[in-house]
């Protein structure tokens, strides 16, 4: 049996991808001999992590939340869900589009203040105020073209707007997804000098954090609106502010509110609804469930963040799987381990990532404790599994 810690509420349409012939669900956080943990927004950093744990499954895309590094350090796969809540994300971003050209919220809350017999001329009269612009003709630039960026570039063309597109790390797959009509834009100040709408699809690190600062501001056109739906600290909040008081940014949208930007004109703070849809919570479950379930049944690893994708059918007596740093000679210490102790290997693959790696050891033969305790010897070995 396999111990599930749930840190969040997870959708049941993800948990009931757990065989309950193979799976104990809880969400005791004093649980112990922990297999797998399973969790939305919960802030792991101050936890101890179970000595049992072999994998953190997060129901989103963001794992700011989960020690990656420690987890890595201690040999636990760390899973996201990318993709799964893409179009929920999309769909409030394009409204967030419109929330950008036009005072809708504005004007809601100034409809909301009227009273009397004349509210229909009040408003006739008032609601210049509100006026704005439409998205179509206008430029849209998208920095960071991922799952929820592609989906975005390739509907703001079906609603007539220019687009231009930033990612110097695009992979394949986002590529054939993305509308041949996507202008490429070779340099991020392409997108800064060229568009009236930005919209930011990039993760938080050390790098991107604050991108949108002065500097990058002063270089945008004069008027640009901004859409903020990866994360707040993305934007640095006084140069925004500032910018938006100058009249040099037109609106920022946000779905990251704090004390800075609510209430503040200009800026549109959403309260981090970007993926707050039933079918996004259930993608989501249910992807995260089918990561960690693949993991601790078969070592298969798919939408790690700390590992590299790596699978392997099951065949043969049993499977060892390790997690190692990315060293020379791993591999062939590993086989000489085996063929020492008469254990014959059927299939292996290893793949890695930076500084860590994986192997996946299909065997002929029934595996000792004898190989597992070498394994374990090897130095840059972290953790060494034994799927039967």
């Amino acid at each position: 049996m396999y111990n599930i810690l749930t840190l969040n509420k997870i959708a049941a349409c993800g948990m009931d991808q757990l065989d309950s012939a193979k799976y104990t669900v809880t969400d005791d956080a004093q649980a112990q001999h922990v297999d797998g943990i399973i969790l939305r927004s919960f802030a792991m950093h101050d936890m101890e992590l179970p000595a049992d744990l072999k994998a953190v499954a997060r129901a989103g895309a963001g794992t700011n939340n989960i020690p990656i590094d420690k987890c890595t350090q201690n040999g636990v796969v760390v899973f996201n869900t990318p993709g799964a809540n893409a179009n929920a994300v999309k769909e409030l971003v394009i409204a967030g589009l419109f929330l950008a050209s036009r005072d809708v919220v504005g004007g809601i809350n100034w409809a909301a203040t009227l009273t009397g017999d004349d509210v229909a001329k009040q408003v006739e009269k008032g609601k210049s105020n509100f006026a704005g612009c439409e998205v179509q003709g206008k430029t849209l630039g998208i920095i960071g073209l991922g799952a929820i960026g592609v989906l975005v570039a390739n509907t703001a063309r079906h609603l007539g707007m220019k687009v231009m597109g930033y990612d110097p790390y695009l992979s394949v797959d986002a590529a054939w997804k993305l509308s041949s009509h996507i202008e490429k834009a070779k340099d991020i100040s392409e997108i800064y000098k060229n568009c009236d709408y930005i919209s930011i699809h990039v993760p938080l690190t050390p790098d991107t954090k604050g991108m949108i600062n002065a500097d990058s501001i002063a270089s945008m056109k004069d008027g640009v609106k901004i859409l903020n739906y990866a994360r707040g600290e993305l934007v640095n909040n006084d140069d925004i502010k500032a910018a938006l008081a100058s009249g040099k940014v037109a609106s920022y949208v946000v779905d990251f509110p704090n004390a800075e930007t609510v209430n503040q004109k200009g800026i549109v703070a959403i309260p981090h609804l970007g993926a707050s849809t039933e079918e996004s919570e259930d993608n989501c479950a249910i992807m995260a469930a089918q990561e960690i379930a693949d993991y601790l049944e078969n070592g298969n690893i798919l939408n790690s963040v700390n590992l590299p994708n790596c699978s392997l059918p099951m065949n043969g007596c049993g499977r060892v799987t390790i997690i190692h740093k990315n060293t020379p000679d791993m591999l062939a210490q590993f086989t000489k381990i085996f063929s020492s102790v008469g254990i014959n290997i059927s299939d292996l693959i290893n793949k890695s990532k930076k500084d860590v790696a994986y192997t996946i050891i299909n065997t002929d033969d029934m595996i000792t404790n004898d190989l597992v305790d070498k394994l374990n010897a090897v130095e840059d070995v972290i953790k060494v599994r034994v799927i039967k």
